[in-house]
């Protein structure tokens, strides 16, 4: 009976492609083979092999060209996480493992090279691709150094013999004349020279002192105990570390029975971080992994600094700031078993983490954990997904839950562990709120910098103390305005203001598509009236403090000075006591831990609220707590400043009171009455073209097939719009939306079975993409 190997390639392909099994060849799911895609081979992963035909002619199903891998590199348990993944997102599969397994596309590559070497018909150009292999030296034991041995090839060889194998590159720091004093060791037999890939760890960089785990407070202790009672027992055959890296990959054992999943709901500043590495280090005691979810890139060093004080070197770091070099060595050392702890962002939660027994995710509630582009998935929502299919506990942390989490627990889905107290005994900051329609400017004169903010930033400064300032507005000036017709400018590609960059010489720039251009001297619409510059942002609030505080240092931290991994740096400067004051957008608001931090300036606390989002007030809420939260976090007593036009918003009022309870109650009846998440379900068709009446046609397409489903014939599932999005063009496309909505998610979904083949059908002119649970409106 033939077989049939089901493969995703990693190519935008909305299904696996079927591939006979040639006769001999013993294909697994989760190995890596070489088969044909048009008129090139490819490397793919092997998703299933059955006996089961396709319902084509056979003779069309080409043959697969080559084995790469006689064991899975993809074990079981990965593999099906993936697969379901793809399928509640409607996302192609190939997609998938594009984002999920960079790694295994890298190794893919030199597999193709290796291949294709082999085949006599390697592809040109490949090998750039592959990465640099660096020269190792090895010394040999079996082999007696001559006593004639003198200089530095016998100071190499004692080098090699007594620190282990190391790359040419670092011998050569030691030994100026390595290279010569190596080949005459490797024509002695007593060395042995070869190309390795090159294991870069841009976070370690010093070996860590361990540290001593703090006495936990009673709240903590209650947490850990709930949580280690709920940890599954350790396998009976748990490799160790060391023997695990010398073992194939093998796919995972039938999926142990559901853990339990666990919301940690502590105030800012309660020590959750402590917890979750005493429930990490009890797994690895018990020979689990863990995986540990962090919203910015800016909290990994921070996150891993701390974990490596603790639990020595076996954690690894995954985000996408990482070279592809570096994203490699971590995810083969994993697979290994090498590293047993997984620390990173969003696409962390993909790591190949042997034995997995914990996940966790700090700071739930971020938004950034959901991918807005590409696979459109919520990491924190595929977190309690992966650690139910693994049999793992999952942990969400956070100061300001999200509504959704929250509703979860309430339902009895998920079980609340609170933390009531700041772990340090330091007390809450104090909140004043500052109504900038009635309270003038300070001496600046700038109307947000409050006369009230200015004389907190004089007596922060005055003792030695640091603050942070934020706004959530980056650039110089948020607005450009013609003074004759009072036009904005906008961006030529987007409906969206440009904002005004003074650095680097002065320029319009669009944050959605990045084109910029000089300051016009004259508006485009009416041709007449000159430009003014209108509100406020993150660069001119740094001039006017600066300006205002000339002896203090200031450094400001948004996506314009800090994208990606080099926040943490400016966040490292902040904890060294180089800065007094932080200002910044709401990079600052995530989990930092400022000893020295006792101000905290919301310069305009309405920006969030207004955004045109049912999520809004949430929004906004989490906001301010969190960077509230970052004040007096130790010693020293905390005060922050809210600046507003409306004091009398409720998020704002329940926010000045860190009264999450009260705020949760009020804003869940509102949802519920709204008919939104968490007591409905929703899905977004996103409909994009050039032309806007091609977009508004494919939309309205939509619409119309789905209001005839017998799910919206039954009222089961509401259809709403088409309608334009709410920025209606983007990168020179139209934009419209079709909005579904249904109290059930199976109702919702055979709607979904139904449009998501039409919208991967419409073609390249017509794009259309399914945002299952979408986190933005946008």
């Amino acid at each position: 009976m033939p077989l049939y190997a089901h493969v995703g390639i990693p190519v935008p392909l909305g299904k696996a492609l079927t591939y006979k099994v040639p006769p001999g060849m013993v294909v697994r799911a989760g190995a890596r083979v070489l088969c044909t895609l048009r008129n090139r081979k490819v490397a793919g992963l092997v998703l299933a092999v059955n006996g089961q035909a396709p319902a084509i002619d056979a003779s069309l199903i080409k043959p697969l060209v080559a084995l790469i891998d006689k064991e899975p590199i993809v074990d079981e348990e990965l593999l099906g996480f993936l697969l379901q993944l793809a399928r509640y997102y409607y996302a192609p599969i190939g997609e998938v493992l594009r984002l999920a397994l960079p790694a295994v596309e890298r190794e893919q590559l030199l597999a193709l090279r290796q291949q294709g070497s082999l085949l006599g018909d390697e592809q040109p150009g490949l090998t750039k691709h592959v990465g640099a292999l660096v020269w190792w030296a090895q010394a040999t034991a079996a082999v007696e150094a001559p006593g004639s041995l003198r200089g530095q090839a016998a100071a190499i060889l004692a080098l090699l013999r007594a620190g282990g194998d190391m790359p040419v590159a670092e011998v050569q720091k030691k030994y100026g004349n390595a290279r010569a004093a190596l080949k005459k060791l490797a024509t002695l037999k007593l060395v042995v020279l070869e190309k390795r890939s090159k294991q870069r760890d841009p976070f370690f960089g010093e070996v860590p002192v361990l540290d001593t785990p703090p006495k936990l407070n009673a709240d903590q202790k209650c947490a850990v105990e709930q949580l280690v009672m709920a940890l599954r027992p350790a396998p009976d055959n748990a490799p160790t570390a060391a023997a695990a890296a010398t073992m194939p990959a093998t796919p995972a054992a039938p999926a142990a029975p559901p853990a339990p999943a666990f919301l940690l709901f502590g105030v800012t500043g309660s020590g959750k971080t402590e917890v979750y590495m005493h429930a990490i280090a009890e797994a690895r005691a018990r020979g689990l992994g863990a995986l540990v979810l962090v919203p910015e890139i800016a909290l990994t060093p921070q996150l891993v600094g701390r974990f490596r004080e603790r639990l020595g070197d076996s954690v690894a770091v995954l985000h996408s700031g990482l070279a592809d070099g570096d994203r490699h060595a971590m995810w083969k050392r994993l697979r290994n078993g090498e590293l047993s702890v997984a620390v990173g962002a969003r696409s962390a939660l993909f790591a190949p983490v042997v034995n997995l027994g914990l996940v966790v995710v700090d700071e739930e509630h971020d938004g950034s954990y959901k991918q807005e582009e590409g696979v459109r998935y919520h990491a924190r929502d595929m977190a309690l997904l992966r650690a139910h299919r693994a049999g793992a506990v999952c942990l969400l942390g956070s100061a300001t839950p999200s509504l959704e989490t929250l509703q979860l627990c309430r339902r009895g889905k998920l079980k609340q562990l609170t933390l009531r107290e700041r772990a340090t005994a330091a007390v809450m900051p104090t909140v004043e709120v500052v109504d900038i329609k009635r309270i003038g400017p300070g001496p600046s004169k700038n109307r947000y910098l409050s006369l009230p903010l200015h004389r907190a930033l004089e007596r922060t400064l005055a003792n030695r103390e640091q603050a942070i300032i934020f706004l959530n507005r980056r650039g110089f000036a948020p607005a450009i305005v013609c003074e004759a017709c009072g036009v904005v400018q906008q961006c030529v590609r987007c409906s969206v203001a440009l904002t005004y960059h003074r650095r680097r010489g002065g320029r319009m720039r669009c944050h959605y598509c990045d084109f910029t251009a000089p300051l016009a001297g004259q508006c485009r619409t009416c041709h007449r009236g000159p430009l003014v510059l209108d509100g406020l942002g993150t660069e001119k609030l740094e001039g006017d403090i600066a300006a205002s505080f000339p002896e203090a240092r200031i450094a400001r931290l948004d996506r314009d000075v800090a994208a990606g991994a080099k926040s943490a740096k400016i966040i490292a400067r902040v904890r060294a006591g180089e800065v007094d004051v932080l200002v910044g957008t709401q990079m600052v608001t995530k989990g930092h831990d400022l000893p020295a931090v006792t101000l905290v300036g919301v310069v305009n606390a309405d920006t969030a609220m207004s955004m045109p989002d049912f999520r809004a007030a949430e929004r906004g809420f989490q906001l301010l707590v969190q960077v509230a939260g970052r004040a007096g976090r130790h010693s020293r007593k905390g005060h922050v400043i809210i600046q507003t036009r409306d004091p009398h918003q409720p998020a704002l009022v329940y926010a000045t009171r860190h009264d999450v309870e009260s705020f949760v109650t009020r804003e869940l009846e509102e949802r519920r009455s709204a008919r939104y998440p968490p007591f409905y379900r929703l899905a977004l068709l996103r409909v994009q073209a050039e032309q806007e009446e091609l977009a508004r046609r494919g939309a309205t397409k939509l619409a119309a097939v789905a209001r005839t489903h017998p799910q919206v014939v039954a009222r089961q599932v509401e259809v709403l719009g088409p309608a334009p999005a709410p920025i209606a063009r983007l990168r020179n496309r139209y934009r419209f939306r079709v909005m579904l909505r249904a109290a059930q998610r199976p109702a919702l979904r055979r709607v979904l079975d139904v449009l998501a083949p039409m919208c991967e059908g419409f073609g390249r002119k017509l794009r259309a993409v399914v945002d299952v649970d979408p986190v933005s409106m946008l």
